[in-house]
């Protein structure tokens, strides 16, 4: 029996983990650098979101072991896909769009990652709870982005870092804990052939 290529769910992780430490990067510029510009801010967002929905839709059609991390990476992905191309082409009112489509998809994935820790927990992932904890402050984030309590945008693109520092935590974490590559593995399907009498 052929078995299956762990490629795609190589490249899923790599990619999960590379663009959760560019999100934390991206976050920390914010941070530090809130007076950006707003249509440098959208642009880099954008790419980054488009760029992490291609991995994330990548991931769901690569089957891992466990099959937690992916499983609704499809929904996910073309949410991303979406809102970066939007962002990226969007040049009026850019960062009131930021703001609500980010604090959005943050909280969307959030919402899921919470899923993904209690089945984890099913699963017997000790480290369940930390993807939970992680994604219930992730998606308060996300909530607080799309409500913007403040009006300062100095402030608002510091909340901004926040929350993409504070996803690129989580999307670290789930990959780390629940993305297992085993390199014999065999497809979901076992062909069977027999006889009818």
């Amino acid at each position: 029996m052929k078995m299956r290529s762990i490629m795609p769910m190589k490249i899923a992780k790599s990619g999960y983990v590379i663009m959760s430490l560019a999100f934390c990067l991206i976050g920390i510029l914010f941070m530090t650098r809130p007076q950006a510009s707003a249509i440098l801010i959208g642009r880099a967002l954008g790419i980054a979101m488009i760029v992490f929905g291609i991995i994330k839709l990548i991931g769901y059609f690569s089957k891992d072991l466990f099959r937690l991390a992916f499983q609704y990476d499809l929904e996910i992905g073309i949410l991303l896909l979406l809102l970066g191309v939007i962002a990226v082409t969007e040049t009026i009112d850019v960062m009131n769009f930021i703001f609500i489509a980010v604090g959005v998809a943050i909280l969307v994935d959030a919402l899921f990652k919470a899923r993904i820790a209690f089945d984890s927990k099913a699963f017997g992932i000790s480290t369940w709870w930390t993807i939970l904890t992680l994604a219930i402050a992730t998606g308060l984030i996300g909530l607080a982005l799309v409500f913007r309590p403040w009006e300062s945008a100095s402030l608002l693109t510091v909340l901004l870092g926040v929350a993409l520092f504070a996803e690129g935590i989580l999307n670290l974490c789930v990959a780390v804990c629940t993305v297992k590559i085993i390199k014999n593995q065999y497809p979901d399907v076992i062909d069977t052939s027999y006889k009818e009498e």
